[in-house]
């Protein structure tokens, strides 16, 4: 029996399987900090670069992962009430980027190195101003939101690589239903030379 999946159907997987790509690496890395690097200054995260990844290919459905990257961190860091509300809302901030996606074309973003690898790091730039925002928001000293920023500057090295690295793999960082249409094009023209 040849059972097709809808669209839909497609997307709910895509998305899920994102969300425990997602979820695995944030617990790594926060749990490899707390045990290797508990004195280091610094942090990591993968959080811009895989929402960066998902508006790309399903637009605004991102926001579930923006916000998980936040939970994800915060339930794995022992998180006060407060820090959950800073990276969760904080990196929903993040979504500012999919309208600009939109204006400028994904096919265009995902076909220039130098777009790709700009809309990956204005999706962490604003989730770091997010959070920022919602930390004053909710009584953080203004010295207390730089640290947003320096703290995480090594994620923006990351974030850079990663998406640069993944507009290179078929399909990966594309709009799917572009993705789609395109590949079912590629095997009709297979078909018809047979």
């Amino acid at each position: 029996m040849d059972r097709q999946r809808t669209f839909g159907q497609y997307r709910a997987i895509d998305l899920a399987i994102w969300a425990l790509i997602l979820a695995v690496c944030e617990y790594l890395i926060v749990h490899s900090a707390r045990v290797w690097y508990a004195d280091q200054l610094y942090t990591v995260s993968l959080a811009g670069a895989l929402t960066a990844i998902v508006y790309m290919r399903w637009g605004a459905w991102g926001a579930i992962h923006a916000a998980e990257a936040g939970f994800i961190n915060c339930f794995f860091s022992a998180a006060t009430p407060r820090q959950y509300i800073i990276y969760c809302a904080g990196n929903l901030v993040s979504l500012l980027a999919v309208p600009a996606l939109e204006r400028i074309g994904k096919e265009r973003v995902r076909t220039s190195a130098f777009r790709s690898v700009v809309f990956g790091l204005a999706v962490l730039v604003l989730m770091q101003a997010g959070r920022a925002a919602a930390a004053l928001v909710l009584g953080a000293s203004p010295g207390t939101v730089v640290g947003f920023f320096t703290t995480d500057s090594l994620s923006l090295l990351f974030t850079g690589v990663i998406v640069w690295i993944a507009r290179k793999l078929d399909g990966v960082y594309e709009d799917q239903k572009h993705y789609l249409l395109r590949t079912q094009a590629q095997e009709e023209h297979k078909g018809g030379n047979l």
